[in-house]
């Protein structure tokens, strides 16, 4: 039986086997943990569905496989698989780019391919060579196979390269110097990484592996940027009245018999429901983009940003509007522990009408968010400040304000609209008993 990398939710692409609980050779009952996995978003152990013996290790810890590719084998019975010291012994290393290939039946094996091969590192599968153009150019110049791959990817024009390789040869050193004086003609997609190494290879650096976490964030937010219409609106919002409720619930809150309250409000838990209330005032916001048509969501699942090392995660609080400022703060401080310890489900993290991200803890004053795909919205707030502001009187007072800066997807909120929905947040958080009723 083969086993599967699983599908962990419908945005994850890929998995890293971080670890294996079972080597080749070992019996196998169902419910037994094979391996560990993490994806961009989280970290589980998989169970084996059936019994049998581990014959077979295809993607060791390390490695990343993408959804539904075949990553061990489980024979059936005892005697289906080698002894563990021989299964052991030729079990291949991490460190080897050793990929294993299961004949369809003994004996039969497939003839190996005309075309020469090489490894993919992002999937572990192997794939065609790629043609990085002629070995030998005009005028009886040539070049050598990594000095082709890198002018390929930094869209360098041999011809126009001095060579200064054994018998006139084009070598790797003269792309990379040709590549310095180029960086401004570099393609769309920017430059190679093999560049962008040249540049920096006479100065002290470490090299960090992008994981699966980083490479979709990468991807994802470089989309939303490239692909949604963003605009911003950014207004300066009172809170003096939010900060005294949330005072006084924290003061009221029952306490148990070792004196822990049932609950301590943040002035995020705060945000999240005057948000909540700001979509269901302004209804026509609350909506996410479809390609070929828009949907208006009933209620205001919220999804708050939190930081993780390396990169950063969004849970939904389900029903914003319906719950109470204990149910949020609870559900919250659950959902930022699993997310930090990834060990989040994909109900916990898809989807969402929009999405809180707040910085002001570390004192950034405002900025503008990236909207996360397929929402239309995504609400930045910075850090709470003091300062004077004008009273009906005529008088000057001092009162707490910080700044939320509104990012929209104009195809599916208007410029209208989007202050619409600012105002009706301003107006909440700064009368924040009008969203408890």
């Amino acid at each position: 039986m083969d086993v599967l990398m699983p599908q962990l939710g419908e945005t994850v692409a890929e998995g890293k086997i971080t670890q294996w609980f079972k080597a080749a050779g070992d019996d196998i009952k169902p419910g037994d943990n094979l391996f560990e996995i993490e994806t961009d978003k989280v970290s589980m152990e998989v169970p084996a569905t059936a019994a049998g013996v581990l014959a077979e290790i295809r993607v060791p810890a390390g490695r990343v496989a993408p959804v539904g590719a075949v990553v061990a084998v489980i024979a059936d019975g005892a005697g289906a698989a080698a002894p563990k010291a021989a299964a052991s012994a030729a079990a291949p290393s991490a460190s080897q780019p050793v990929i294993a290939v299961r004949a369809a039946a003994a004996g039969n094996v497939a003839p190996p391919s005309a075309r020469p091969i090489e490894l993919d590192p992002f999937f572990e599968v192997r794939t065609p060579a790629r043609n990085y153009g002629p070995a030998r150019l005009a005028g009886g110049r040539s070049a050598t196979p990594l000095a082709r791959r890198l002018a390929a990817e930094g869209g360098i024009d041999l011809t126009r390269i001095s060579p200064s390789g054994p018998h006139g040869r084009i070598v790797a050193r003269d792309v990379e110097a040709a590549a310095r004086p180029t960086i401004a003609a570099a393609p769309a997609e920017g430059l190679s990484a093999d560049a962008v190494t040249a540049i920096y290879r006479d100065v002290p650096l470490r090299e960090v592996p992008l994981d699966g976490m980083r490479r979709a964030i990468a991807n994802r937010l470089a989309q939303a940027k490239q692909t949604i219409p963003h605009f911003y609106l950014t207004a300066d919002v009172e809170i003096a009245r939010l900060i005294v409720l949330r005072e006084e619930a924290n003061a009221a809150a029952l306490k148990d018999k070792d004196g822990n309250p049932a609950f301590k409000l943040s002035v995020n838990d705060l945000l999240i429901k005057a948000w909540a209330a700001a979509l269901q005032r302004v209804p026509a916001a609350n909506a996410v983009w479809a390609q070929d048509r828009i949907l208006r969501l009933q209620h205001s699942d919220i999804a708050v940003a939190v930081a993780l090392e390396g990169g950063l995660i969004a849970p939904v609080i389900r029903q914003a509007e319906l719950k109470t400022l204990s149910a949020i703060s609870n559900e919250m401080k659950g959902l930022a522990a699993r997310a930090r310890a990834k060990k989040l489900n994909p109900s916990e993290y898809e989807g969402g009408s929009s999405t809180i991200s707040n910085l002001g803890m570390y004192g950034v004053r405002e900025f503008a968010a990236i909207i996360n795909p397929p929402q239309a919205t995504i609400l930045a707030v910075g850090a709470a400040r003091r300062q004077p502001v004008e009273r009906e009187d005529g008088g000057i007072a001092f009162t707490s304000v910080l700044s939320v800066t509104l990012s929209c997807d104009h195809r599916v909120v208007d410029g209208a609209l989007g202050a619409e929905l600012i105002a009706a947040f301003r107006e909440l958080v700064a009368q924040p008993v009008t969203m408890l009723v």
